[in-house]
């Protein structure tokens, strides 16, 4: 009678990384969005006329990026149950990331607003148009051509941040390995595989970041 075949250690564990991965995707992209929607919200406090709005926003820029992403994640996930409010490990993860990197963002965004000629903005008013108006119109649509490297840059390092909701024990990437070590104990081959499919995850981005970068460079050396 023919024995069975063991099965590699590659076909036991990759489903289970692959599972891990698709959690590790939906997470980034979720939080990537709120994130996207928070630094505009703080990037136009920051500029805005009303003082309370900008000192709002710069607390809240100034406290994230002052602090830990880990310590974030463990405020909302082990601190805010003290208060009564309990959140999923995926929730708690998505909240955590979208709030941290919409502070980053929000500084991409001031910093793309800022670069766009003033003369748009008076060119603007003296034909009539709100200052919401010139700002969702025309500074805006600019301003964001102009950070879209900035923001792919932020979504790849987001992707690879979200490594730390394991800490909280979500079955993203890196907790679906370490799930798989203490059932193989074959720690180096399984961490090689959850690194390699994080590079394969981020890279078609960073390829894609360079297109665009090159493209913008070609647009600029036109312009000029």
């Amino acid at each position: 009678m023919d024995s069975v075949q063991e099965p590699s250690l590659f076909e036991q564990v990759m489903p289970f990384l692959l599972k891990g991965a698709v959690v590790t995707v939906e997470l980034s992209v979720v939080a990537m969005a709120i994130a996207l929607v928070l630094g505009l919200i703080a990037a136009l406090a920051r500029l805005s006329r009303s003082r309370i709005a900008r000192i709002i926003a710069t607390i809240y820029v100034e406290v994230i990026r002052g602090t830990p992403l880990l310590v974030q994640l463990f405020i909302v996930y082990y601190g805010l149950p003290s208060y009564g409010i309990r959140l999923e490990a995926f929730t708690a993860g998505v909240i955590t990331l979208g709030i941290h990197y919409g502070a980053y963002l929000s500084e991409a965004y001031r910093a793309g607003i800022l670069s766009i000629d003033k003369g748009q903005w008076e060119a603007a008013a003296s034909i009539g148009m709100t200052r919401t108006q010139i700002m969702r119109d025309i500074i805006l649509r600019q301003a964001i051509r102009v950070i879209l490297p900035t923001i792919g840059n932020y979504f790849i390092s987001m992707l690879k941040d979200s490594a730390l909701t394991a800490t909280i024990s979500l079955s993203e990437l890196l907790r679906a390995g370490q799930l798989r070590i203490a059932i193989t104990f074959r720690a180096m081959d399984i961490y090689l595989m959850v690194a390699a499919i994080y590079l394969l995850l981020s890279y078609p981005f960073s390829l894609m970041l360079r297109r665009l970068e090159a493209k913008a460079s070609r647009g600029h050396g036109t312009q000029s």
